[in-house]
């Protein structure tokens, strides 16, 4: 498989160009091959009617009429005098009653044709002749005129090869020249690549396509679309880097002051402080870690979405069953009002468990104790709506925007979460083609709108 571009289109160029030529070539052949017989066809009729008017008028013999027939104005179209072109014409008479009157010194002794009038071929001592018969009723005798068949071929072939040969020696030059015309053709690709291969990977703006052909701005569009993509990828990743180290940090600094005091006191009180203290930050740690996790999960899903049957009274008992730990120690009451079997169509069973799990967990974690968080599904316009909504204070107005972006938390919230949870709910939610809103319905409700896939 031809796999540069240059060479490809230098071979296409040339394989074009020598068909064309070809072509021509043959044109040339067939036309010239016609227009030599008819020049030809009407010399042999006029060298015939001239002898015969000859031999009628002024009673000269054969030979001084063929010549006088080479010497017309018609057969002086074609150089008869030098190489295989020399004494072309052959003339015999012939009486009425079949006997040889005269010939022509290059005429055969056979009879050039048996036909009485008008063209005719014939094979005479196994050459193919060209030969014209026209009758003298006054003299009674029967004038044919010939020429070789093979002359003329030679006469035609001659003809092309004065053209072949010429164009046989600019074929190279011409080769010459399309190979570097493609390769100017292709110098704004090589000024792509010279541009790209002398940059840095932190240098990542976009390529000026002003100037660059109509053909490659596609091409500039794409890579310029790609390396804000990459760009943007790079700043989250950045900001990722930055927050977690931040937010891993708080915790684990807590957990060694907290060791180093529960190793240091001699009170048991003060040791079962601080070994709660432990706790807790392990908590917060192992939420993080997993929110991180869930997080990447999230970011690589795109592109390997496929459709999937989901029961989601099912999914919603396994994800509250999984939060036991937190609701009990917070003392909060489920109310799920969806009935069983209640199946919809996702792109993605991971992703609505990821944004369900993290908003159930924000309803357990800033839900007043002892409250009550109510779940519940509907379904019309073909459109599944999924509302859990808690009796807390949730998230202010003007803060609802600024609660999905990565690692902001809202200004009632408290210092326990890391500001993962919404925005790994609004990404999993976007990717899965549905919407996001907050609403005040019986306290504060997160509603998840997913459209049929």
């Amino acid at each position: 498989m031809m796999r540069s571009i240059r060479l490809r289109l230098f071979a296409i160029l040339l394989a074009a160009t020598g068909a064309v030529w070809l072509l021509a070539v043959l044109w040339t052949y067939l036309s010239t091959q016609h227009e030599v017989e008819r020049v030809l066809d009407a010399r042999l009729t006029e060298a015939a009617r001239m002898v015969s008017s000859l031999i009628t008028d002024h009673h000269i013999d054969v030979a001084a009429a063929v010549d006088a027939a080479r010497a017309s104005d018609l057969a002086a179209n074609f150089d008869t005098t030098a190489g295989d072109y020399n004494r072309q014409l052959s003339c015999q008479i012939w009486s009425l009653q079949g006997d040889l009157v005269s010939r022509s010194e290059s005429a055969p002794t056979a009879s050039l044709s048996q036909h009485d009038v008008g063209f005719a071929e014939q094979i005479v001592n196994g050459e193919r002749w060209r030969v014209y018969a026209v009758i003298n009723p006054e003299l009674g005798v029967r004038v044919l005129v010939g020429d070789s068949i093979e002359i003329r071929d030679g006469l035609v072939g001659d003809v092309i090869k004065g053209q072949l040969v010429p164009a046989l020696a600019i074929l190279p030059i011409l080769a010459g020249l399309i190979w570097l015309s493609v390769g100017r053709g292709l110098s704004p690709l090589s000024a792509i690549a010279e541009a790209l291969s002398s940059r840095s990977a932190e240098e990542l703006h976009a390529l000026n396509d002003s100037g660059a052909p109509r053909e490659v701005r596609p091409l500039l569009q794409s890579l310029n679309a790609l390396f804000q993509r990459v760009r943007e990828a790079r700043d989250r990743e950045k900001t990722f880097i930055a927050y977690a180290a931040h937010e891993l940090k708080t915790p684990l600094a807590g957990l060694k002051t907290q060791a180093q005091v529960a190793l240091r006191s001699d009170s048991d009180d003060v040791r079962d402080r601080a070994l709660l203290q432990i706790s807790t930050s392990v908590d917060r740690t192992s939420r993080l870690v997993r929110q991180l996790i869930d997080l990447a999960v999230v970011d690589s899903a795109e592109g390997r979405l496929v459709l999937e049957m989901l029961d989601m009274s099912a999914m919603v008992e396994d994800l509250v069953g999984e939060m036991a730990a937190l609701r009990t120690a917070r003392e909060i009451t489920v109310n799920a009002e969806i009935a069983p079997d209640t199946a919809i169509q996702v792109a993605s069973k991971a992703l609505l468990r990821l944004a369900l799990r993290n908003i159930l967990e924000n309803a357990f974690q800033y839900a007043p104790p002892g409250s009550l968080v109510r779940i519940a599904a509907s379904f019309g316009d073909g459109i599944a709506r999924i509302d859990i909504a808690d009796q807390g204070s949730g998230i202010d107005e003007k803060d609802q925007l600024r609660v999905m972006a990565r690692f902001q938390r809202g200004t009632s919230a408290n210092t326990l979460g890391s500001g993962l949870g919404l925005s790994i709910v609004e990404m999993a939610i976007s990717k899965l083609g549905g919407r996001l809103s907050f609403l005040r319905k019986d306290g504060f409700c997160v509603r998840v709108e997913i459209p049929p896939s």
